[in-house]
């Protein structure tokens, strides 16, 4: 969320400082202010299967210069009005392209240094502490963490997984994601190095023919006898999606649409074995400081890292089914941890658009660690 308050920094004046806090709206009719974040535009790549998808052999920039590039083509924006620009860029050791210009302007020698892969790789006295080793626990063992603490049985996650692949194929079958894809021309190749040009347009992850039997009988992922399956888990994904951002005034300078306006966002800190209850409790702050209620949001959209947390939080903070997740989360669509929070913005706001009537909507997620994020986002009407 720290990219968050770098980008609200540069939209606010000056005067706001480093930590822009959001201002409490009315639940009914909130009062437009020039000095509103409001999101113009957003686009994303379809979801590819990592490492067999049809993004393989594609590298992050590549992505990231197609979905930027149709955002500011789709309105008429040239790169050079733009004031800042943020990237979201997680556990991606091949992405070396800012790496090394760091590194270029620094002269700092960058091998020895980038060992990211590997979590041990830190100082001893952190280890010595219960809580810093607990920010080292894997994120399927957090998964089986709140499981077994909340009582989430396997079938409750296999239920809940089997409702996200569902709605999903139900969504792209309805081509309800043509409008957020940008198709990607790109090659892939074979095992005997022989190269074809594709076009990747839809979300690969979905899997339509998904049964609550063939779920049944997946194996635990992470542990023996553990209920954290590949069928109840996020997916392990390729892809990216960009988001415009503005101060309305400057919006309405330049005769931008207004797609969304941000009216509040919280990060909380939550215990790092169990990281992925944070929505749980990012989502209320979130709710308080945009003077809304539960009931006044028309979607959730909450990250399906694992089907253990999602259900956890809807249990949790008792949110309607039918508001959750409308469109599939990442169990049906994928997880690319990068694009996450863009692409989730990205489905939130096109969906209330495809609704037509003026609504409230949050996005959150659970973030490794011990953290948990939520943006309150207010789509103006048709």
């Amino acid at each position: 969320m720290w990219r968050l308050q770098v980008v609200l920094g540069h939209l606010g004046p000056a005067h706001f400082g480093l930590a822009p806090q959001a201002e409490p709206c009315s639940s009914s009719h909130p009062l437009a202010s020039a000095e509103d974040i409001v999101v113009v535009h957003g686009r994303r790549t379809a979801i590819g299967r990592s490492g067999r998808g049809g993004f393989k052999d594609t590298t992050p920039d590549e992505l990231l210069s197609a979905v930027m590039t149709a955002v500011l083509q789709d309105v008429k924006l040239s790169p050079a009005q733009l004031g800042d620009i943020c990237v979201g860029n997680v556990l991606q050791p091949g992405a070396g392209a800012v790496m090394a210009r760091i590194a270029q302007f620094l002269r700092v020698e960058s091998m020895t240094l980038g060992d990211r892969g590997n979590p041990g790789n830190i100082s001893s006295r952190l280890v010595e502490k219960e809580k810093a080793r607990d920010c080292l626990i894997p994120m399927g063992i957090t998964s089986e963490n709140v499981a077994k603490r909340f009582g989430i049985s396997r079938e409750k996650q296999d239920t809940f997984a089997l409702a996200s692949q569902q709605k999903a194929a139900r969504a792209q079958s309805k081509g309800c994601f043509q409008a957020e894809i940008v198709p990607v021309t790109t090659t892939v190749y074979d095992d005997k190095g022989n190269e074809k040009s594709i076009t990747v347009a839809q979300d690969e992850g979905i899997r339509p023919n998904t049964t609550m039997e063939g779920l049944a009988k997946l194996k635990p992922a992470f542990k023996q006898g553990g209920s954290t399956t590949a069928g109840n888990s996020s997916q392990v994904s390729d892809g990216a999606a960009a988001l415009l951002l503005a101060r309305r005034s400057k919006a309405k300078e330049l005769g931008l649409p207004i797609l969304g306006i941000l009216r509040s966002y919280a990060v909380v800190g939550v215990p790092p074995d169990i990281m992925g209850i944070g929505p749980a409790y990012a989502i209320p702050v979130a709710l308080e400081k945009a003077g809304l209620t539960v009931d006044d949001i028309d979607i959730f959209e909450i990250n399906e890292a694992f089907a253990s947390q999602a259900l956890y939080c809807v249990e949790k903070l008792k949110l309607p089914p039918e508001k959750v997740n409308p469109l599939g989360g990442a169990v049906a669509l994928g997880h690319p941890l990068g694009c996450t929070g863009a692409r989730q913005v990205i489905t939130l706001l096109n969906e209330l658009k495809r609704r037509g009537k003026r609504a409230y909507g949050v996005v959150s997620m659970c973030i490794g660690t011990g953290m948990g994020a939520a943006a309150v986002f207010e789509y103006p009407g048709n």
